[in-house]
């Protein structure tokens, strides 16, 4: 018997239809349609601009719109059995809109409806808590128009330089604003006008800076109103929420991204190659709920956001990358910055969600969870609160709640809030705060983290310059180690110097006859150091080549691991495509103590490897290589080249792999005769073959496959054990395998399987940020 659904109640929407959107030169506007037990409810979603930002005639723009228009129906993947998208939407767009609504669908499940909701009718507000690794309910439909598989967005004028904001009254836009302008840039405040009363948090900072900041702009949406809309088909919310008093939105969590898409195409306009959100270091979460892992409704806040639209930016061609300047800051911190650096701009300062106006500014209503924060915070670190709004009357208000009540901060930032607060004498808690008053230390410092907020999460121009200015506010900087926090020295930190992972090559055009020339090259050897240097911009790959100068029978020469390795790196990355990725020279020497007994054979220790490997690494990551692949020709390399290669990863925080034929290791078992093959035999002799037969003394080539006395000790089984051994005690002659099962034409194939698969691997890398490969979803 089928069982039923512990979350039928949320089935209350057949299908959620979007589109097709009207695409006009300065607006855009975006049918909705609920089908609901037979009815069908009708309304319009519309983003208005002040300037011309679309061409309703090129499918870029019009697929920017769809794709703009879609956001606010990522909120209901819960609700509806099917959403159906009208319009143009290519192969990335379909994966990037399916991938947020599974995400928000898990979000809402337990941040709106597990958790305490008071929008919630008594049904709906006693969910039972089920566990699934799928929370989207909604089939996700693309009714397209288009037949193209891919649209770019790939603007003609993007300029590092130039940075968008985007921008609202709040705290952290603002700070954001005037950090980048005091660098220097070129800096274009995008606002997002909202329908009904959240514009009234934007109206004071957007006055001042139409008036006074030149590249100023907004974009007008009515998603307030399609928000409210949405609430009226969902039969489980209080029909009266509009009249409840809450600082929390009663069922939506992607919020965020419809401001952002909606002020896209004037970033596109305006040229700006970087995108700035102001969100500050604990935004930033993962957690569980009775072991439901989720992002604590703050993904459209996180870093995981940020590096996921930047993902899909770079997919759609369009060298777009989005960060926060404020990772490694407390809200405290930002407010302090703020407070103290920028106080023409801290009096335009508006984080009340409810605020009025009176004449033409706008004020907070001193009653909210966000006002009586502000309050608090601004008067710990010295600040005057009447600057942005409040009246005496409502910052004795909110210090009064503040005690009583609390905040929705992060534990620490409360503790420490209320123990400045105590030590300025601005409040006497005696016993009754809400939260304890504590000194925490690190929450006036800059945080760096390696999930949260790690040195390389914004461009590496900006770190150094930006990190003077706020340590002249902050008491320092800490990393984290384990659970605790260590003072850091973090201009001399050589982790600010990591490469950015979102911006790694000059995309900037260039004549197809020289980049070409560029980008074929790879020996890094043959390169002058402009050559190099051009490289190092092209392309972040690199493949290092480690062998060994040992024994290989009375038949081989010695340099066979060594030349194995270098002739492997060199023959892919002439196979890649351009940018073809770094040959790194050759090491020739090896860990080969085990063949000591045989004349010839020049060892090195694993400590000597793994250290000239770590230190060819670290230099490698100053160059701008942020994946490194060493090819190691010889097995006994192995555990010296893992280690260095954990030491790399850890302290330059770049992908290192050691392939020591793990790509190619299935293929050329299925070429092979012989059980235990394993040096100067059957495999090694026929690769030499294939390349250097006068080298290849088969005269003298003599098998001798070794036996052992527990299966688990052959080298070659499925379920062999590790071990070692001096080669001497298993055979005389240093061959373990058979030589004279060898041939050129064997050897061909296992070469032409080796190549195939470290090119497909190194294209792979190619395509993939650092993100993406340590990408962690819940």
């Amino acid at each position: 018997m089928k069982q039923a659904d512990p979350l039928r109640i949320l089935n209350v929407i057949d299908e959620l239809h979007v589109g097709p959107v009207k695409v006009e030169k300065r607006r855009l506007v975006a049918p909705h349609a609920v089908v609901q037990k037979g009815t069908r409810h009708t309304s319009e979603l519309m983003f208005r601009y002040a300037e011309e930002v679309f061409d309703p005639q090129d499918p870029a723009d019009v697929n920017l719109a769809n794709m703009i228009a879609a956001q606010v129906a990522l909120n209901y993947g819960l609700f509806c059995g099917r959403i159906v998208f009208h319009g143009t939407f290519d192969a990335v767009d379909r994966r990037f809109l399916r991938d947020m609504a599974e995400n928000t669908a898990r979000e809402i499940y337990v941040k709106k409806l597990l958790e305490p909701n008071p929008f919630l009718k008594a049904e709906a507000a006693r969910l039972p808590i089920v566990k699934q690794n799928r929370y989207l309910r909604a089939e996700l439909i693309f009714e397209s128009f288009s037949s193209r598989e891919r649209i770019t967005w790939e603007p003609s004028n993007s300029n590092r330089n130039k940075i968008a904001v985007l921008s609202s009254g709040g705290k952290d836009s603002l700070l954001s604003y005037g950090l980048l302008n005091e660098l220097g840039y070129e800096v274009h405040p995008i606002f997002g006008n909202e329908s009904g009363r959240h514009w009234f948090t934007a109206l004071n900072a957007y006055r001042h800076f139409h008036e006074n900041v030149a590249n100023t702009t907004r974009v007008w949406m009515t998603s307030d109103r399609m928000f409210a809309w949405m609430l009226r088909r969902l039969p489980f919310i209080r029909p009266d929420f509009a009249q409840l008093r809450s600082d929390e939105y009663p069922i939506r969590l992607w919020t965020v991204a419809v401001f952002l898409f909606g002020a896209l195409p004037l970033v596109r306009k305006r040229g700006a190659a970087r995108l700035v959100i102001g969100d500050e270091h604990d935004t930033s979460a993962r957690t569980t709920y009775h072991g439901i892992t989720h992002y604590d409704g703050l993904y459209d806040q996180s870093r995981y956001f940020d590096n996921a639209l930047s993902r899909y930016y770079a997919k759609k061609s369009w060298p777009l990358s989005q960060f926060s300047l404020l990772r490694p800051l407390s809200e405290l911190m930002i407010e302090r910055v703020l407070v103290q650096r920028y106080p023409n701009l801290f009096a335009h300062q508006m984080s009340c969600h409810a605020a009025t106006t009176v004449g033409k500014r706008a004020y907070p209503c001193g009653k909210c969870e966000k006002c009586r924060r502000i309050v608090g915070m601004v008067l710990a670190n010295g600040g005057d609160p009447t600057r942005c709004g409040y009246t005496k009357q409502q910052i004795d208000l909110c210090l009064d709640a503040l005690v009583t009540q609390g905040v929705h901060q992060e534990r620490s930032g409360a503790e420490q809030l209320m123990w400045m607060l105590e030590e300025r004498e601005v409040v006497r808690l005696r016993g009754k705060s809400k939260h304890a008053a504590k000194q925490r230390r690190e929450i006036l410092k800059l945080r760096f983290d390696g999930e949260k907020s790690p040195p390389d999460s914004i461009p590496a121009d900006i770190r150094a310059p930006l990190y003077r200015i706020l340590l002249e506010h902050a008491d320092g900087a800490v990393r984290r180690m384990g659970r605790l926090w260590e003072d850091v020295d973090l201009l001399n930190d050589p982790a600010i110097n990591r490469p950015y992972p979102f911006e790694r090559r000059d995309r900037r055009r260039k004549s197809p006859s020289r980049s070409a020339a560029r980008s074929s090259m790879h020996s890094l050897a043959e390169m002058t150091w402009p050559e190099a240097k051009k490289r190092f911009k092209e392309t972040d790959v690199a493949l290092l080549p480690v062998g060994s100068i040992e024994q290989h029978g009375p038949h081989l020469p010695l340099d066979t691991d060594a030349f194995d390795a270098e002739y492997l790196a060199t023959s892919v990355a002439k196979a890649c495509s351009d940018p073809k990725p770094i040959v790194f020279p050759l090491i020739s020497y090896g860990v080969s103590y085990h063949h000591d007994d045989f004349s010839g054979t020049i060892s090195i220790g694993n400590q000597t490897l793994a250290s000239m490997v770590y230190e060819i690494g670290m230099s490698a990551a100053k160059n701008g290589i942020t994946k490194l692949v060493i090819i190691n020709g010889h097995a006994g390399n192995t555990p010296a080249l893992n280690f260095a290669a954990q030491q790399i990863n850890r302290d330059a925080r770049i992908f290192v792999c050691v392939d020591t034929g793990e790509t190619s290791d299935v293929d050329i078992e299925s070429m092979t005769e012989t059980f235990n093959d394993v040096h100067a035999g059957e495999i090694e002799t026929s690769t030499s073959l294939a390349t250097r037969p006068e080298l290849v003394r088969m005269e003298f080539a003599e098998k001798l496959v070794p036996e052992f006395s527990s299966h688990y000790l052959n080298f070659t089984s499925k379920r062999a054990i590790s071990w070692h051994a001096f080669t001497k005690r298993i055979s005389d002659s240093g061959v373990m395998g058979d030589p004279t099962r060898a041939s050129a034409e064997k050897g061909k194939k296992m070469w032409d399987a080796m190549v195939k698969h470290l090119v497909a691997f190194v294209e792979d890398l190619k395509k993939l940020s650092l993100d993406e490969i340590f990408q962690k979803r819940y």
